[in-house]
């Protein structure tokens, strides 16, 4: 009795934990009663009878990679170009993901293999290279349409690589290298015109400154010549007063100030050995003492009206000197 009662529980508890299902995080277990979906069991402890129920699939619920294998397409302009893409897609009913389609990675591999070469043979072989962004989101819009059925949300789907044919990449490169010596040529030729204009400019502004400096000059110019004049019309002005005012004495003054000054001109030119006097000595002395007299009338403040006589000059018997001789005498 006793081993029966314990053959007895034995079982009970062996039955206890063949119905005992622990599902862990980011998965849902698919429970079948009789072969047929009645539950979708969440993270966590589950109790189930066993022999009854039993666990279908397992269903992977956090966002997946799928790596879609390089692919040849055909582009509109007949190249050939190889494509590698990756599909990111998250399930969202498990039921539905592990019932309404078979191998569901093999489903999605394929729907975007094919639509890969749908959008990408529409389209020319510069665009394919340019427009990877609209080529994305037009695969994306199409796959996660027809995935939706399967309770699966596509994320994300990107082209990672698109090889163009050997020929067509030198060809590219070619093109690009033209392109950039056409690029590097305009810069420089703009950058020539930059700098003959900024010469020019630079050229033009130092001819309207010179000019506005030549005029400046010439306006100071006529400026100083105009006072120049101005004030020798007041001498003059002033001179004229004095010799009306002073009659003959301030003639004779003037005519022996210059007559004095140019005379010391002649001892003080540095190339001048011999004096040649173009009047005669007796007169030199008789002027030099009609002029000693004027000053001596000038500086004792004597200004009669009547003018003093003039000196006149001495005879001398001294014969006049010959003016300009050929060659200086023998004893000299």
């Amino acid at each position: 009795m006793f081993q029966f009662l314990f053959a007895l529980v034995f079982l009970v508890v062996v039955f206890l934990m063949m119905g005992v299902r622990v599902v862990r995080q980011g998965y849902v277990y698919t429970i079948e009663r009789l072969g047929r979906f009645t539950l979708a069991a969440q993270p966590g402890l589950h109790i189930i009878i066993p022999f009854v129920d039993r666990v279908g699939q397992k269903v992977n619920m956090m966002e997946q990679v799928l790596d879609i294998p390089g692919q040849e397409i055909i582009t509109k302009d007949n190249a050939m170009v190889g494509v590698d893409a990756v599909v990111f897609f998250q399930v969202l009913d498990a039921g539905r993901a592990a019932y309404e389609v078979h191998n569901l990675y093999a489903a999605i591999m394929a729907l975007t293999t094919t639509n890969l070469r749908t959008v990408m043979g529409s389209m020319d072989l510069d665009e394919t290279l340019s427009k990877r962004d609209e080529i994305n989101a037009r695969l994306l819009s199409v796959v996660d349409h027809a995935t939706s059925p399967w309770g699966v949300k596509i994320t994300r789907v990107e082209i990672k690589d698109i090889r163009p044919p050997l020929d067509i990449s030198n060809a590219m490169a070619r093109q690009m290298k033209a392109e950039r010596e056409k690029r590097a040529e305009i810069l420089e030729a703009e950058g020539k015109r930059a700098s003959e204009i900024l010469k020019a400019e630079g050229q033009k502004q130092g001819q309207i400154l010179a000019a506005e400096g030549r005029r400046e000059a010439a306006f100071r110019d006529a400026e100083a010549r105009e006072r120049e004049a101005e004030a020798e019309a007041r001498a003059t002005q002033m001179v004229s007063d004095a010799i009306a005012s002073s009659g003959v004495q301030a003639i004779n003054y003037f005519v022996a100030q210059k007559y004095t000054e140019a005379v010391g001109k002649f001892a003080t030119s540095p190339n001048a050995k011999t004096i040649l006097f173009p009047v005669e000595a007796t007169q030199l002395i008789g002027s030099l003492g009609g002029i000693g007299e004027l000053v001596k009338e000038i500086g004792s403040g004597g200004g009669g009206t009547t003018p003093p006589a003039p000196v006149a000059p001495r005879r001398s018997s001294v014969p006049p000197v010959t003016p300009n001789p050929p060659y200086p005498p023998s004893g000299q």
